[in-house]
């Protein structure tokens, strides 16, 4: 696991001019790779460019060293990620004559790509972003993985071209900071999160998952390209039996490739389904104990870790297990959050670093649950999002508007308590009667309505989804599978993918997840939507796959999240920070917000007069990050 920077300079420039700005933006990712660094700069008659990297050694501890060139040196690649099948696509290769200096999958993707060109990156099952120098062609190729597991930013400006694992190595380097984002800004006040292609930044994207850059030196023109062309779902006829033994030996499959690495591997095990099948699969490849780790709360409505250490019995692991509190907020929130580079607002970040932060003491790499709920429809809003039109087929749209105004005040929160009255709440904001409802759904911070207030007209955009939509294999999005496919494009590149990356990087630990496999995707994407989401049983025929070998009933028993309390903790420890950011001075300053909106939303939530708290916790997070990172104050 590493991270990945590059410049091309337009204009001509010396070498040590390129290395001084790579050895820069290599500099602020070095918790992502603290193990050692490579370069490769090249100066042409119209150009200059330089690639760099930082790795974390997982897989070929002594002869995998970056960049790595072809045996004409007219080829060269920086790498970040693991590639799952390097081991299968090396024999094919070496089958037809290939020879090999590494033992690196690094190399694998170089000497494919040498033999096959850029159709050889649909072969590579894994997770990765990275550069290929070909200067046959004069052309730089850079990919971005499947589900978009590990990032890839990138600007482009008259005089050069940049891209990075991390936003923060391209805004360091560039003269000016770009303005802020109307795209970004909307899309994160909606979502927690900014999905690609957008950033907070004009002017700098997050190339798409399973997409690449081809970048032609002699045009300074470049495209962005597809992959692998997605399969659009198509439900083949399979008895319910067979579908579940086929799932069964898929995720074993997947959890087994996930697990090759030279150095300590482990699992992070919340107790939930997908921890657990995971920890349980990787617990039965190996005749040693397996290391499992999960993170509590000391605040016990939030703390689940009877449930990971009934399973670590069950496994026979060594199992570690953490509490954190609001002590450990107040002395990490800061560093934790401005790491992102950009506002973000999922309230998972905080356990998932805490984790890492621990977990890193014991093992280099673990295996997560991550993807199980988008791969076997796993989440509650995927019964609000099916609800929908049987709701608004019984329920008339007058009737609703009673309704919903009574929810106002029959199911108002005072206290972060994510309960039922919370999520029939939820529901009701999210019900549409254009069947467009699931983006309201998946809006976890504001509804379109709701951020209509918050910002100030100029700064709030109204077809934020439009393209997105697009994407779509239909005009609404109405079924399971239409509500998996969005939360593919969106919430799971741009926020859980983003959560998890970030945060285990930061403690140089590398997480994979065995649910986040092509095969899984695609053969999920062929079964009846009842054998994922039969009735109210969530994840139906993944747990029936493996409920032979848990306790009766375990797999069924709900799961609160892994969420923190921070809508409790911004009326304490928080609150003083919280309110200098409805200051009248500061918010004119910035022009954003709609003061009155805004400073009414804070002050009903720290006098419990509403629970507001994934609003008022989107709001502080964007602050922090204006202040500390977009305008400098430290």
């Amino acid at each position: 696991m590493c991270g990945i920077n590059g410049i091309i300079n337009k204009t001509n420039s010396s070498e040590k001019e390129i290395t001084e700005v790579l050895t820069k933006m290599n500099n602020l990712i070095i918790h992502r790779g603290p193990d050692e660094d490579g370069f490769i700069t090249s100066k042409q008659d119209k150009f200059s460019l330089g690639m760099a990297m930082r790795r974390l050694s997982i897989i070929d501890l002594s002869t995998g060293k970056q960049p790595i060139y072809s045996d004409d040196k007219k080829i060269v690649i920086v790498f970040n990620g693991e590639i799952y099948n390097y081991r299968v696509l090396k024999t094919k290769l070496e089958n037809e004559g290939i020879e090999f200096k590494t033992n690196s999958d690094t190399e694998v993707i170089l000497k494919l790509y040498e033999k096959y060109g850029i159709d050889s990156f649909k072969w590579l099952d894994g997770m990765y972003g990275f550069s290929i120098y070909d200067q046959h062609l004069n052309k730089i190729f850079i990919a971005r993985d499947f589900f978009g597991e590990k990032p890839l930013y990138y600007t482009n400006n008259n005089n050069q071209f940049l891209w990075a694992s991390e936003l923060k190595s391209i805004i360091d380097v560039l003269k000016f900071k770009p303005q802020i984002s109307k795209k970004g800004l909307n899309l994160f006040l909606r979502l927690t999160y900014i999905p690609a292609p957008y950033s907070i930044y004009e002017n700098i994207y997050k190339l798409e998952a399973n997409h690449y850059i081809e970048y032609d030196l002699t045009s300074n023109n470049f495209e962005i390209n597809e992959i692998c062309k997605e399969i659009p779902p198509n439900e083949k006829k399979v008895s319910f039996e067979d579908a579940k033994n086929k799932v069964k030996n898929l995720v074993y499959e997947s959890v087994q490739s996930r697990s090759i690495a030279d150095v300590p591997l482990g699992t992070f095990l919340s107790g939930g389904v997908d921890s657990s099948i995971v920890s349980l699969c990787l617990s039965q490849s190996t005749n040693k104990k397996i290391e499992t780790f999960s993170i509590g709360f000391t605040e016990s409505k939030k703390d689940e870790t009877d449930k990971s250490q009934l399973v670590a019995k069950l496994i026979g692991s060594n199992h570690h297990e953490f509490k954190i509190g609001e002590v450990d907020l107040k002395d990490n929130i800061h560093e934790i959050l401005l790491n992102f580079d950009e506002p973000f607002s999922d309230t998972a970040a905080l356990p998932t670093y805490f984790v890492s932060k621990k977990t890193k003491d014991y093992v280099k790499v673990a295996l997560t649950g991550d993807g199980g709920d988008e791969v076997f429809g796993g989440y509650n809003k995927y019964y609000v999002g099916k609800m929908n039109s049987r709701y608004t087929n019984i329920v008339p749209k007058s009737i609703h508007k009673i309704l919903l105004n009574s929810s106002k005040h029959l199911l108002a929160t005072k206290r972060d308590n994510r309960g039922k009255r919370f999520k029939i709440k939820k529901m009701l904001k999210a019900v549409s009667y254009q069947g467009d409802h699931y983006w309201d759904i998946i809006s976890l911070a504001n509804t379109e309505k709701e951020l209509s207030k918050i910002l100030i007209p100029s700064n709030f955009d109204n077809n934020l989804f439009n393209e997105y939509q697009e994407k779509l294999y239909s005009d609404k999005a109405e079924t399971l599978t239409e509500f998996r496919h969005i939360d593919k494009i969106l919430s799971l590149e741009g926020g859980m993918l983003a959560k998890v990356d970030r945060t285990s990087m930061q403690n140089s630990l590398e997480c994979r997840a065995p649910f986040l496999n092509k095969k899984l995707w695609d053969y999920t994407n062929t079964l009846p939507e009842n054998y994922l989401m039969n009735g109210w049983n969530k994840k139906h025929i993944l747990k029936e796959a493996f409920k032979d070998q848990f306790p009766d009933d375990f797999l069924e028993k709900r799961k609160k999240g892994f969420g923190s309390p921070v809508g409790n903790w911004l009326k304490s420890s928080l609150k003083k920070e919280l309110i200098s950011y409805i200051d009248d001075k500061w918010l004119s300053d910035q022009g954003l917000f709609n003061k009155l909106e805004v400073t009414n939303l804070v002050k009903d939530h720290l006098e419990s007069r509403r629970d507001s708290t994934f609003s008022v916790w989107a709001f502080y997070c964007f602050q922090k990050w204006y202040k500390y990172t977009y305008i400098g104050n430290n």
